[in-house]
């Protein structure tokens, strides 16, 4: 259970103060690895560099990427989080930090794993936090629920280490791993393959496509898959194509990777 091994990504930040504000959350918590997915900030601004403090070392090595597939590639299990919880997308697994950070805890025995934050206007889209395997909300006066970034890092990675806290005390030795599990960009390739070979055998249709398609990758994300499961159901989909198709005499899908 290694709090090292828990990601930082900010997504498209355009405050280069809430930048250093984030920097120094993350020292003052233990975590030091902080990605930036297209920011409007600068990590050079002075604004960023004067609040970061003690927090300077993680602004300075923070990664910057051009997209979010990017940031998560190679992590085992990641968590978004918004302020809005309505809609097809946000039902799924869903809670408020306190409940979710023990699950993130459990899965960086297994890899790295990463909180997803969105820009300070308007958060994540509904296509960012469905590429994530659940979703974290902080529970406010609905009359104004949206914080300043930096503030719902800060409650993030408090409860992170209240979790990592208690699971220390809980267990003075290392708990066993895990198998390993796939990395968000082979799980991204599954699904995709998959939707392909749902959509083909008519599972996937009309205006649920989107919700279906959601509840599939919940389903097997909350699961953690292994490597080699993902690649049984790689297999799956190439079956359910090979079905699809079957009128136009074509022959069965070979069962290598």
């Amino acid at each position: 259970m290694s709090l090292p091994r828990v990601r930082i990504v900010l997504v498209r930040p355009h405050y280069a103060g809430n930048l250093g504000s984030v920097a120094r959350v993350m020292r003052n918590f233990g975590l030091s690895d902080l990605v930036l997915v297209a920011p409007y900030a600068s990590t050079d601004d002075l604004e960023a560099r004067r609040l970061a403090t003690h927090g300077l070392p993680i602004l300075d090595s923070a990664r910057v990427v051009p997209e979010l597939g990017d940031a998560v590639a190679d992590c085992v299990f990641t968590l978004a989080t918004s302020a809005l919880t309505a809609g097809v997308i946000r039902r799924g697994m869903i809670g408020p930090p306190a409940e979710m950070m023990p699950q993130l805890l459990g899965a960086a025995g297994r890899g790295p794993v990463a909180i997803v934050f969105g820009p300070e206007p308007h958060g994540l889209s509904n296509e960012e936090i469905g590429r994530c395997h659940g979703m974290i909300h902080i529970p406010v006066d609905p009359g104004y629920p949206a914080l300043n970034l930096a503030q719902a890092v800060t409650v993030c990675c408090y409860e992170l280490r209240r979790a990592w806290s208690a699971a220390v005390n809980a267990e003075r030795k290392e708990p066993p791993a895990g198998p390993p599990v796939a990395t968000h960009a082979e799980q991204e390739r599954m699904f995709e393959h998959l939707r392909e070979g749902l959509a083909a055998v008519g599972f996937l249709f009309g205006d649920r496509q989107e919700s279906l398609m959601h509840a599939v990758r919940q389903l097997i994300g909350r699961a953690l898959p292994t490597p080699q499961e993902v690649k049984m159901l790689h297999g799956l989909a190439r079956q359910l194509l090979w079905v699809a198709k079957q009128g136009k005499g074509e022959p069965p899908p070979t069962t290598d990777s």
